[in-house]
């Protein structure tokens, strides 16, 4: 960004989002702000509760912690500068905020992808094999896996950002999204970008599209093993112990494949931020609710924790 010649803004980008008059902006400032608290307060609880809480101390909730680890994260990276923006009407965000933006959306997005995953195989393993269930998601093994999703992200996150950051961009610094997406950035840029797309492109089969497989692999042998089960109040009560996560997996890839899946047009990018704000801010808002309202264990941990 640094060979286009002497522009006082060359180190600026805007955020161009839902043009709109003053009342309806403060309405959305509002709307927003109630839902990132929400959101905030319900994934620092579950993280709260399953640290504090030794009855949460297994696989499934150590799992979960993460998950509200990476909503916090993905959250608080884009949000805040939205209610910015929208409260403030300055749409402006520096070259580098907007990397690191950029850095923290894509840690959270990988991190979440194999989280979900990592929840799917614990129930897999749960329902389909308990007996070898201790056996198999022992503490060093759960905790491995946590670390390599994190590291993973990290390392993945920080080169996209790397090779994104050395483009250069000599002509629009309008981002047509409410935050820096790597796609919206990267339509912004000068350079020749072929490789970078067919990188994206072949990123987008090797690990949403493989976990995704994996996590629908796993269902097909939970539910499998569900329906053996002879007593109704036996599959009732495995299947209970996967519908939050279920829910979640379909809340998160829901607005996902629409979003990448479908074809681009100009008409479409109103549609893609709603879609983009519907994972980045109502999602995980919903998580840890979806995990509370239908887990006794969670409205106990919290009961024990209020006592204390």
């Amino acid at each position: 960004m640094n060979d286009c010649g002497n522009t006082s803004h060359e180190d600026e980008f805007y955020i161009v989002a839902f043009s709109m008059s003053y009342a309806k902006q403060l309405g959305l400032f509002l709307g927003l702000l109630i839902i990132y608290m929400v959101a905030l307060l319900g994934n620092v609880t579950i993280v709260t509760l399953v640290c504090l809480i030794p009855k949460l101390h297994t696989p499934m909730y150590f799992f979960l912690c993460n998950l509200a680890i990476v909503d916090i994260t993905s959250t608080s990276a884009c949000i805040p500068k939205l209610l910015s923006i929208t409260i403030t009407q300055d749409h402006r965000i520096s070259f580098y905020s907007c990397m690191t933006q950029m850095f923290f959306f894509i840690f959270s997005a990988d991190g979440e992808i194999f989280i979900l995953t990592s929840m799917a195989y614990d129930r897999y393993v749960a329902i389909c094999k308990p007996l070898l269930y201790h056996t198999i998601m022992r503490n060093d093994v759960y905790i491995v896996m946590a670390a390599s999703i994190w590291i993973f992200g990290a390392l993945n996150s920080l080169s996209h950002t790397i090779l994104t950051a050395i483009l250069q961009y000599c002509y629009s610094h309008d981002v047509h999204n409410f935050f820096c997406d790597l796609n919206s950035v990267l339509a912004l840029s000068s350079s020749d970008i072929t490789s970078r797309k067919i990188t994206l492109f072949s990123e987008a089969i090797l690990i949403p599209l493989i976990q995704f497989l994996l996590t629908i692999i796993s269902y097909v042998f939970i539910f499998s093993t569900i329906l053996k089960i002879r007593s109704s109040a036996g599959r009732m009560k495995a299947f209970s112990s996967c519908t939050s996560h279920l829910i979640t997996v379909i809340l998160f890839y829901g607005p996902s494949i629409f979003l990448y899946m479908k074809p681009e047009s100009e008409d479409s990018k109103d549609q893609d931020m709603l879609l983009s704000m519907l994972y980045l801010v109502v999602v995980p808002m919903l998580n840890p609710l979806v995990y509370s309202l239908r887990n006794k264990e969670v409205w106990v941990a919290i009961v024990t924790l209020l006592k204390k």
